[in-house]
């Protein structure tokens, strides 16, 4: 029996805007993953511990607020605190073209701005995983 991706949908910061958030997890869902999301306002401590605690294989960030260097760079830095190393980050929003390879130096796997597909998406997890035993 093949294990499913599991993917946590978080959206950190004060952003309380979802819609975006909610169309993916439900396009992740469709596509075979499971899925846990973990509503709005969500601190970098709180999106780390759910992704321990629900055994995730992918962390998915929305960021619509603007802070996206901020918070991306405490979330990875609890990621290595916590020693997780081998969870694939991937960011979705508002993110200016001048922030991405900034973030992908961080350690975001992909960033996804207004307008990409979520076939697109589910096919960047996808094919991240195609050669990996989950």
């Amino acid at each position: 029996m093949e294990k499913k991706i599991r993917v946590l949908i978080a959206k950190p910061g004060l952003d309380g805007h979802d819609r975006g958030a909610k169309v993916i997890a439900s396009a992740l869902r469709d596509a075979g993953m499971e899925v846990v999301y973990t509503g709005l306002r969500q601190t970098p401590e709180l999106i780390v511990t759910s992704a321990i605690q629900e055994d995730v294989q992918v962390i998915g960030l929305s960021i619509l607020s603007g802070a996206h260097l901020v918070l991306v760079k405490n979330i990875m830095a609890r990621l290595g605190q916590e020693g997780i190393e081998d969870v694939l980050v991937i960011l979705g929003g508002i993110i200016p073209q001048a922030d991405r390879q900034s973030l992908k130096e961080m350690g975001v796997g992909a960033v996804f701005g207004p307008g990409s597909r979520s076939e697109e998406i589910v096919g960047f997890i996808q094919s991240h995983f195609e050669n990996k035993t989950i």
